[in-house]
């Protein structure tokens, strides 16, 4: 998430700089460059295109992650949370030591701070969220250790 953050921030840069509380600010879809997910914080091809990158008003870094079928983070926890609304597609959530969940477009997902869980694809279909992460002490993310291939197909869905 460093990587997301930093071509964030030279974005905000190039096309204006961070938002002010007194004016309107638009990002064109396309100014951001999208990033493949890097391979220590993913399974399998992810795409991440930077929306927006936190600032003093906003405290959070906006992205919109496409996974493909099988693609998924690595387990994961957020200083100050995080929340993701799905966009298309099908995928999965999980939260360490619970049951998997399915979650489907309009789906609105909460994750507390310190919650380590991990969410992408199926193992069938491709899935998109975008995703606001929140900013505790410049930090949005720990990234820890993959998602095993076995607890990844084998997780039982919440019913």
């Amino acid at each position: 998430m460093k990587s997301i953050l930093a071509a964030a921030a030279v974005s905000a840069a190039s096309i204006g700089g961070p938002a002010s509380a007194d004016t309107i600010e638009i990002r064109h879809n396309g100014e951001t460059p999208a990033l493949i997910g890097a391979p220590n914080n993913f399974t399998g091809h992810a795409v991440i295109n930077p929306m927006y990158p936190p600032n003093d008003f906003t405290r959070s870094n906006v992205g919109l992650v496409d996974f493909s079928p099988g693609a998924r983070t690595t387990w994961h926890s957020h200083p100050a949370g995080q929340m993701l609304i799905v966009t298309a597609g099908m995928g999965w959530i999980q939260e360490e030591g619970k049951q998997r969940s399915v979650i489907e477009p309009g789906d609105v997902v909460w994750i507390p701070a310190g919650v380590k869980h991990w969410h992408g694809a199926t193992d069938k279909t491709s899935m998109s969220h975008i995703a606001l992460t929140y900013m505790k002490d410049e930090k949005n993310v720990d990234w820890l250790e993959p998602v095993s291939d076995e607890q990844y197909h084998y997780a039982k869905e919440m019913e």
